[in-house]
């Protein structure tokens, strides 16, 4: 169950910086329902987060944290935000999965 929290509250980190993203193309009142939803999902990324390492140790949540959530808005600024794909990005892209599913295999 801690491993679904985990991936839930990497989810929301994505979620969080689609919001800021969003939230700087917005033109005011919309800007302020951006931030808002930027605030929830940090509320409940975090809140995941938390309850996830009281069973994952602390480095291998963080890191799987981290890596999904990098991976999640690189992808969301290519299919959302057009921004260039490149076979470099790809590249650094599989290597953070395949570290990413690394410390899933090695963790206890």
């Amino acid at each position: 169950m801690s491993w679904i929290y985990l991936l839930s509250a990497s989810f929301f980190e994505v979620g969080f910086t689609f919001s800021l993203s969003k939230a700087k193309e917005a033109i005011a009142p919309h800007t302020y329902y951006w931030y808002i939803s930027f605030g929830i999902c940090l509320f409940l990324g975090m809140g995941l987060l938390i309850k996830a390492v009281q069973t994952i140790p602390m480095g291998i949540a963080y890191a799987v944290f981290t890596g999904i959530g990098a991976v999640g808005t690189v992808l969301v600024g290519i299919f959302v935000f057009k921004e260039p794909v490149s076979i470099m990005r790809i590249f650094f892209m599989s290597t953070l999965i395949i570290s990413i599913v690394g410390l899933k295999a090695v963790s206890h």
